[in-house]
Formats: structure tokens, C-alpha cells, sequence
């Protein structure tokens, strides 16, 4: 959801290429950016995460694709996936936490959209074993 809002053509040429969040995203937030981002950054990283919780792991997500949008569209799908697996170690932390601050992705904005999902989610499964419960009787 956020990163279709906040980085549409970049979602769109992940979608094209079957490069789902899940190939990257998982050793990005399980290692809290250790092991892709240099240690300097990623220590400034832990700060803000320590402060504001999960959410600023998705906006420094949100942050990296935003500052590397323009080279990701020219890659082809195992260039991205190496490129996002280790970022550049001369990356620029000043310019990073300004596209994580463009991104926009509050504390606030990110337990609301979150709650939505849940709520979607169970709505889903409802009308599903209703219809699997309609289906056996």
C-alpha cells in the first residue's frame, strides 16, 4: 500500500518484473538494515526506529527506493535484487533521511493504514468461511 502510494512507477515496474517487497524487505526489517546499509547509516536508522517503532522501518524502506528510483527503473531484476541486497556504501545519509522525510510515512499514518488492512482482512475471511460453511451444508 505505501509503497504503491508513494513510489507508483517504481511499484509498477517491480510489479512488471515479478520483484515482490518480500525478496528484499525481509532482510532489510529482520536484520534492521545491517547487513544493506552502511553501519554509520544504519546506527542513525536504529535511533529513529527505537524512537518511533516499526513504522520508520517501512519509511527508510520507502527512503531507499525513493533515492535509487532512477537507477532501479534502468536495472534489470537480478541487477535490483543485488543492488537492494547491499546498498552503495558511499550512499549519502543526509540525502537518505530527506527522501525518508518526502516519503511522509508517520508513526500516526502507518498504525491507521495498518488498523484499515486488519479490518479489510477480516471482513475477507468472514465472507470466505461463509461461503465455505454455505458450500459443505
Amino acid at each position: 500500500v505505501f509503497f504503491e502510494e508513494a513510489l507508483a512507477p517504481l511499484f509498477g515496474y517491480f510489479a512488471q518484473t515479478n520483484l515482490t517487497p518480500d525478496l528484499y524487505m525481509i532482510g532489510w526489517v529482520f536484520t534492521l538494515f545491517s547487513k544493506s546499509l552502511p553501519l554509520d547509516i544504519a546506527s542513525r536508522v536504529w535511533d529513529v526506529f527505537f524512537r518511533d517503532g516499526d513504522s520508520f522501518l517501512f519509511s527508510t524502506a520507502l527512503g531507499i527506493l525513493r533515492m535509487y528510483q532512477s537507477k532501479l527503473l534502468q536495472m534489470e531484476f537480478e541487477n535490483i535484487l543485488q543492488f537492494l541486497r547491499k546498498l552503495p556504501d558511499d550512499m549519502d545519509a543526509e540525502e537518505l533521511f530527506e527522501h525518508i522525510k518526502i516519503v511522509g510515512l508517520t508513526p500516526r499514518k502507518f498504525q491507521h493504514t495498518m488498523v484499515e488492512l486488519v479490518e479489510i482482512n477480516n471482513v475477507e475471511r468472514k465472507g470466505r468461511n461463509k461461503s465455505a460453511v454455505s458450500a459443505c451444508g
